[in-house]
């Protein structure tokens, strides 16, 4: 339908406003200090999008649209507190760029964060639309519906040459198989900064959109409000009611810079940027106005009404205040709901279990629970139920919507949670093994990591992690692995390692119930206690209510207090597998060694740590990763600079050697881990400094 007069001087009004606003960020570039873009030759397509929009929707606008924004019902001093990074800024506290918003609110459509990474949001805004489908086939009271009791539409906002991100792909592929309510919204300007769309790709999203199959697809011209209105309102009213994926290519000019740092004037001839011009919506629509009748005067007035709107509302930005250093650290993580181990630790009437099914029974009682919660990863779905039969019986208990297969797509597995989260889902997805998480860190780091943190701690991600890891038995290069030093570098997530069964369940419900994202290493060694040496990996299963608090340490073997007192006891720091190999060592040291198993490598029981390290002034950390570069190597220093007065000897830490993956054959396995002879070895030469 053609758009009414109203919304079309409603259009031209925004438009202005955005024009202003770019000029007045041009004029003040010393004070317009942070990077930023402006939509300048995006605005038609962007406010035709955001006028289609109610408070039961998400949409998800990249940096370049502020139009949008503005659409949205946004004033300029609202998002020019971001531009200059001021305290009030209500998206970031002054922690981001221009235009990355993040709201969330009952008079606007919801918006989760998003990095500046390129195409990463289509994953986490897709998993959005996976939320939003999963809480109505379960009729979940978590809904908000129109007025006429339809379902939300999700928006996800993309530059044309984010396409050819594989991650993009991965998105297209599960909205297309799973037929979500998702409207890729692709503006296409010819250009990703430097690089022409000629350079860069064979095809533009409209071309490429086909070879997924089940996506509706449209082209539009993006400068045209009347066309761009007339395309959103149909296919968001399609996706209202229908339920199915679209993907929107609108072609539009660029008449800004990339960003304020990179210039147009660097990398584009006069020929294109004229070329460009001769597409801006705004006197396009102006010119349509004038058509319909409406008087010069009237557009005169708008035109002036909003330079001086932006103008009132930039000089009232730069007054506004700095934020204060004193919240740098704020919202790193929403608060942790388990602050104490509750619950029985043996359960009445329980017999000992296996790791491997503590961690299904655990998931087990989590779903009948929680109606929201849902598993889905590799091979996880009815057919197999896990390659280590961790999900077993779960799809034909709770049902194929909530324990499902995906593809071999670890970045949608992990930054799908974002979105579920978002909308009130609580996911539970696995990474087949610990190898192959790689393709994932994208998402880890970029999206989930910081969204707390960015968003003001307006959506901290709930996700649980579970990922298989460590080496036994001849597993090879590609399924040994051990990934913890590398996941302790990204702040913003928690990092559990249970070494019993006990534990496994405490700690996995703790983690589910953690508002924020947890990583779960479960040592595939140790599910089925199947390596020498590790039966006491077999426990009683603990009681349904049984929690353990994530960062609590836990003393697995004390040494006597004479040994303590005369100065001839020593601790070993560690995790994992490590407790089995530190247990056998032990046996050869009778009375001398106190063993304190971490449990959770992020947050770490510092005060456990160094209290035991303190008592006996010999310490050594064991590890199965590589040592060097290692989180025992970086704790051994945490550990020296705090006990340091108290040391009897250096810190020393023992590892696995410093290859670049596990070998397969198992004499070559054996002679690159450690084992109980190796630290039997190392505390001797401790005990006997």
């Amino acid at each position: 339908m053609t758009p009414s007069i109203d919304i079309q001087l409603k259009a031209y009004r925004f438009m202005c406003t955005a024009r202003a606003m770019a000029d007045i960020y041009e004029a003040n570039r010393p004070i317009c200090k942070y990077v930023h873009s402006t939509s300048r030759g995006h605005e038609a397509i962007q406010l035709a999008t955001a006028f289609q929009l109610q408070p039961c929707d998400y949409v998800s606008p990249y940096y370049r649209d502020e139009s949008i924004m503005l659409g949205l019902g946004f004033q300029p001093y609202q998002l020019m507190l971001q531009l200059l990074a001021k305290g009030d800024d209500i998206f970031t506290g002054g922690r981001e760029y221009y235009n990355h918003p993040n709201y969330r609110g009952n008079d606007k459509p919801n918006i989760i964060h998003q990095s500046s990474a390129t195409g990463m949001q289509a994953i986490p805004t897709t998993g959005v639309a996976q939320g939003l489908k999963y809480l109505e086939r379960i009729n979940s009271s978590l809904l908000k519906k129109d007025e006429n009791g339809r379902g939300g539409v999700v928006i996800c906002s993309l530059g044309d040459a984010s396409v050819t991100e594989g991650e993009v792909s991965e998105a297209f592929q599960f909205a297309a198989l799973h037929q979500l309510p998702v409207i890729f919204l692709v503006q296409d300007n010819d250009w990703g900064i430097s690089v022409s769309s000629s350079e860069a790709r064979t095809n533009n999203a409209f071309e490429f959109i086909q070879g997924f199959k089940g996506i509706n697809r449209i082209t539009v011209d993006g400068s045209d409000f009347a066309k761009s209105f007339t395309v959103m309102e149909h296919v968001v009213n399609d996706v209202r009611t229908q339920r199915q994926p679209w993907l929107v290519h609108a072609k539009v000019p660029l008449l800004g810079h990339h960003t304020s740092g990179v210039r147009k004037d660097f990398y584009r001839t006069d020929e294109d940027l004229t070329k460009h011009y001769m597409d801006d919506p705004g006197p396009k629509l102006r010119a349509i106005l004038l058509q319909q009748g409406i008087d010069e005067a009237a557009l005169i007035d708008i035109e002036e009404e909003a330079s001086a709107l932006v103008k009132i509302d930039f000089d009232k930005a730069v007054a506004a205040p700095e934020p204060s250093p004193e919240t740098v650290s704020d919202f790193v993580f929403a608060p942790q709901e388990i602050t104490e181990e509750k619950g029985e630790r043996a359960g009445a009437g329980k017999e000992k279990v296996l790791m491997v099914d503590a961690a299904l029974f655990a998931i087990r009682e989590i779903m009948e629970d929680f109606p929201e919660a849902l598993l889905y990863g590799q091979d996880v779905g009815r057919r197999l139920g896990g390659v280590f039969r961790e999900a077993a019986t779960l799809a034909e208990q709770f049902g194929d919507h909530r324990v499902f297969n995906t593809a071999i797509q670890e970045a949608y597995i992990i930054g799908s949670t974002v979105g579920m989260s978002a909308v009130g889902a609580k996911p539970i997805v696995e990474v087949q093994f610990a190898d192959y998480i790689y393709p994932g860190l994208n998402q880890l780091v970029t999206e989930i990591s910081k969204s707390s943190y960015l968003s003001c701690g307006k959506f901290p991600v709930q996700a649980l992690i579970r990922v298989p890891i460590g080496a036994y038995g001849g597993g090879g290069p590609y399924h040994s692995g051990s990934i913890e030093s590398t996941l302790l570098t990204i702040k913003g997530i928690k990092i559990v390692y249970p070494s019993n069964a006990a534990d496994m369940k405490g700690l996995l419900k703790a983690a589910f119930l953690d508002p924020n994202p947890v990583v779960m290493l479960e040592h595939k060694g140790l599910y089925w206690s199947k390596v020498p040496g590790t039966e006491e990996a077999k426990m009683t299963e603990p009681g349904r209510d049984y929690v353990i608090p994530l960062g609590k340490g836990n003393v697995v073997l004390n040494a006597d207090q004479e040994k303590i007192d005369s100065g001839g006891s020593c601790c070993v720091i560690t995790y994992g597998m490590g407790v089995y190999w530190a247990k056998a060592a032990a046996k050869k040291f009778a009375g001398q060694v106190e063993i304190i198993d971490l449990r959770t490598l992020f947050p770490l029981d510092e005060e456990l740590v160094f209290a035991t390290v303190k008592k006996h002034g010999k310490c050594l950390i064991l590890t199965e990763e590589q040592q060097n570069n290692s989180f025992a190597e970086a704790l051994a220093g945490r550990v020296g600079k705090a006990c340091f007065k108290n040391l009897d000897a250096a810190v020393e830490v023992l590892g696995a050697l410093d290859l670049p993956a596990v070998p397969m054959n198992t004499i070559l396995e054996q002679a690159m881990l450690p084992n109980a002879e190796k630290v039997a070895a190392r505390l001797k030469e401790l005990l006997n400094y």
